[in-house]
């Protein structure tokens, strides 16, 4: 206390600086849930690894019962750990939102904020009368989960636009402008039409019913989606056939730790902490490509009419597999994986 009140005096400097730091104490309990409980979707695992590692947003669409919530609640056991720099940003937002809790201990785990679909633009935004973080801003440096996404707003979902792109999001109202921090990942799932069995004898929703429940998600939104997954059913037959030794939370976050220390390392001195955030100087940077690689994305490029933040985007996810496999270039394989997660917005849209 003595040097904290010699510092603010002006007599010393600050005796503790979170750069750089790990976050070791206050450390809250471990989760209760586990990807090891998910039988078989080794795909969506796949994706789900992949966005975690990089920090890029994800889709996920399929029928009813398939398991996309089930799977969204297990994001958080294998997302990295914070260091002191972002647990000090989390804890702050909280404690201006008056959410902190007694004792007011850093937060340690990283947020993961699911609010319902019938949840206001301004709770989603943030402001009000008594200015206040919204969840997009309670998401900062975590996850924030939509399920249900085309039963949202569309005034909410357009709001997502900025954050998504800048980290931040600007909120203006009579009694002045505020700025807070966003940079989360988003999470998102929804149905493939009205009644969830789109493409099978179950379905009985008219065409006009599934164009009007998708143009809810507008194209800018969707294009800001790194990573669409399509999450299927499970058999019965195949119940049984599926190991029990299914891969644990924690394996998969060893992975995802190793991936990230490499983009540690990679954005050192930088304004960027993961892959996701790259923008295009460094892009153009690590995400060098060989001839195979530029072959490739042109084809990808003509074929699925790719805009450029989607050309960007595959680029980012491909740099995100390739250090998930600890290569130090960009290969045909991680491209083509980058550039399958890139097709559902043509099956549906």
């Amino acid at each position: 206390i003595s040097g904290l009140t010699r510092h603010f005096e002006g007599e010393g400097t600050a005796p503790f600086s979170a750069e750089g730091q790990s976050v070791s104490r206050n450390r809250e309990a471990g989760y209760d849930v586990d990807f090891a409980d998910v039988k078989g979707q080794a795909g969506v695992k796949r994706a789900l690894e992949i966005a975690a590692a990089g920090g890029h947003n994800l889709l996920m669409i399929g029928p009813p019962g398939a398991g996309k919530t089930m799977l969204a609640q297990r994001m958080p056991t294998i997302l990295p750990d914070m260091d002191s720099a972002e647990s000090l940003e989390v804890t702050k937002i909280y404690s201006i939102a008056g959410m902190l809790g007694r004792g007011g201990a850093l937060i340690a785990r990283r947020p993961f904020r699911a609010p319902h679909h019938t949840a206001s633009y301004v709770s989603l935004a943030g402001g009000g009368r008594q200015p206040s973080p919204g969840e997009i801003t309670l998401a900062h440096n975590g996850v924030l989960f939509l399920d249900e996404l085309p039963e949202f707003q569309r005034k909410s979902l357009e709001v997502l636009r900025q954050p998504l792109e800048e980290g931040r999001i600007n909120i203006s109202r009579a009694g002045g402008a505020y700025t807070y921090p966003s940079a989360f990942l988003l999470l998102a799932s929804m149905n493939p039409c009205p009644c969830g069995h789109y493409g099978t004898e179950k379905c009985r929703c008219a065409q006009h019913e599934i164009d009007r429940y998708l143009e809810k998600i507008s194209g800018p939104l969707l294009d800001r989606i790194d990573i669409q997954s399509e999450v299927t059913g499970v058999d019965y037959e195949d119940i049984d056939k599926i190991s029990a030794a299914a891969e644990t939370s924690a394996q998969i976050k060893a992975r995802v730790e190793r991936a990230r220390d490499i983009q540690r390392e990679r954005f050192k001195n930088l304004e960027v902490r993961c892959n996701a955030q790259m923008p295009s100087p460094l892009i153009e940077a690590f995400c060098v490509l060989g001839s195979a690689g530029r072959k490739l994305m042109r084809q990808a490029f003509d074929s699925m009419g790719l805009s450029m933040r989607a050309y960007h985007k595959i680029l980012k996810i491909a740099r995100t597999v390739a250090d998930l496999e600890g290569e130090s270039a960009i290969g045909v394989t991680h491209l083509a994986e980058a550039v399958s997660y890139r097709g559902l917005d043509r099956k549906y849209w």
